[in-house]
């Protein structure tokens, strides 16, 4: 009995997941966590600390890159790294509670942002905006559905969790535009959606974890979180320091909108002694419709397939992880105000949004 919580433990522990911003599709950082205890048995604490990096600059129109954007320099480039901050409290009778808090540096650089793509009058027109601090803090309470002493070799875990509005996500900095006269000026604006801290909502997230134990070296893992957020539009202006166009008022753009995102994951853990190698696929996006509340506002929907490879090495009270989520599908899909314009004119539209190769997740965890 002892050997299979110490391989449920480490199995899950691989499940603890964060779902993350993949370039300009702003997929939130809200990590959550997974625990094992024995049922009436209190736990004690565990600490995660997560960070994340990953470089965005490959940009995608649906499944096509625009590869273009690269060769002709007019590329965004975000650079982005999250430390993440789970506390989870075990529980009796099979329950945990957590509370994660995101802290947060991005820095965009780009062109039409600043002086435009096609400005050859300005040397080094490429800019940066950046943003810093503390995301959208997350609560949730978790409890494992079967009893682990009857089911020893599977069991699943059912989270429900409130996500609060903690995070800036009115954060501005300086824009570089060109006067009529050719002078330079620098205007204070609301950075993009995609480097935001926060999105303005109050959420609603809602997890499944599971695992089954094939044998002491193999078992199988499964995560699915959905992140509901009815708040329809946080009023953060999408102008960068100037007034939104009339296209943008007509199509419901000209302000950010306040997305769902959900994630999906599942693959096989195979142990050898204290190390945990673990191999899988992850599917993580922002849709352009919410299960609750309307659709209007600015969003770069997209979907995300990524192969994840991972590795984790046990000690008596703790555990050092390491993941590189590789994508192998990008797909910038049609956002709300895209289908509009599609009906009003006849033709297709869909934005572009730019996309990360792989991520980087690297931490460790420790129980007291």
């Amino acid at each position: 009995m002892k050997r299979f919580y110490i391989i449920a433990l480490v199995a899950l522990l691989f499940i603890q997941s964060k779902v993350n911003a993949q370039g300009c599709v702003a997929i939130r950082s809200n990590g959550n966590t997974c625990t094992l205890g024995k049922p009436g048995e209190s736990q004690g604490w565990q600490f995660n600390f997560n960070t994340r990096y990953f470089k965005s600059y490959k940009h995608f129109v649906g499944t096509e890159e625009q590869k273009e954007r690269v060769e002709k320099g007019t590329e965004v480039i975000n650079h982005s790294f999250n430390w993440d901050f789970t506390f989870t409290k075990a529980l009796k009778n099979r329950w945990s509670i957590a509370i994660n808090v995101p802290l947060i540096s991005n820095v965009r650089s780009s062109m039409y942002e600043h002086y435009g793509n096609n400005n050859s009058a300005k040397q080094g027109a490429r800019r940066n905006t950046e943003s810093f601090g503390i995301g959208d803090l997350r609560i949730a309470a978790y409890r494992w559905l079967l009893n682990p002493v009857n089911s020893p070799n599977a069991n699943i875990q059912a989270g429900l969790g409130i996500k609060l509005p903690t995070g800036n996500y009115e954060y501005q900095d300086y824009f570089h535009k060109l006067s009529s006269t050719g002078a330079d000026s620098a205007v204070l604006g609301q950075v993009d959606q995609s480097i935001q801290l926060g999105d303005g909502g109050t959420g609603i997230s809602l997890e499944l974890n599971g695992f089954v134990n094939f044998s002491h070296m193999l078992s199988l893992y499964g995560n699915f979180y959905y992140l509901a957020n009815p708040r329809e539009q946080n009023g953060t202006s999408t102008g960068r320091g100037g007034a939104v166009n009339a296209t943008a008022i007509k199509y419901f753009t000209g302000t950010m909108s306040v997305p769902d995102q959900y994630m999906v994951r599942g693959g096989l853990n195979l142990m050898a002694d204290q190390f945990n190698f673990s191999g899988g696929i992850r599917i993580e996006a922002i849709p352009s419709s919410d299960l609750i509340g309307g659709d209007r506002g600015f969003r770069r929907p997209g979907v995300v397939t990524s192969l994840e490879p991972s590795v984790s090495y046990a000690t008596k009270k703790g555990n050092f992880y390491l993941s590189v989520p590789v994508a192998i599908k990008r797909n910038r899909t049609q956002s709300y105000s895209d289908k509009l314009r599609t009906i009003d004119d006849g033709v297709k539209r869909q934005g572009d949004a730019a996309f990360a190769d792989y991520l980087i997740n690297a931490g460790f965890s420790v129980r007291f």
